[in-house]
């Protein structure tokens, strides 16, 4: 696999591989999120992300292949941001620069993100990217804001 990381719009093939993804029993640990069935996620992605003018979504490409995805929302007065990546491309940079790329593109400041505070891969990509941890917790989840 090459260095090479680059965003896209989503492709409706990718939706496939985000179900994939969302299948692998480790990463749906690490988010403490479980997975859904084929519908229920093609309807979610379909309406509430691809359908959702205000929702800011983008493939995240890894040497020509389909890493995962990095999407930003709008929720209860805030600006959010998550990211899903497949398991070949966790721990070697792949997830820090597809952050990196999206944010340069998302101007919405502040912009949070509430990983579990366990999923220390994430929180270290986040904080890689300028954002900082804020005292706030929600359950296991750990709030982070970029200001800037």
């Amino acid at each position: 696999m090459t260095n090479e990381v680059r965003l896209r719009a989503v492709e409706k093939a990718d939706l496939e591989v985000f179900f994939e993804q969302e299948q692998d029993p480790e990463a749906t640990s690490r988010a403490a999120f479980p997975p859904r069935d084929r519908e229920r996620f093609m309807k979610h992605w379909e309406t509430r992300v691809l359908g959702d003018p205000a929702v800011t979504v983008r493939t995240v490409l890894a040497g020509g292949r389909v890493a995962g995805n990095v999407v930003a929302w709008p929720q209860d007065g805030r600006h959010w941001v998550g990211y899903w990546y497949g398991r070949d491309f966790w721990g070697g940079g792949v997830g820090s620069r597809g952050l990196a790329l999206f944010l340069d593109e998302m101007p919405v400041r502040p912009l949070y993100a509430d990983p579990v505070g366990t999923n220390i891969g994430s929180v270290r990509v986040l904080e890689k990217r300028g954002f900082r941890l804020l005292p706030e917790k929600n359950g296991d989840h750990v709030l982070l804001v970029l200001d800037e």
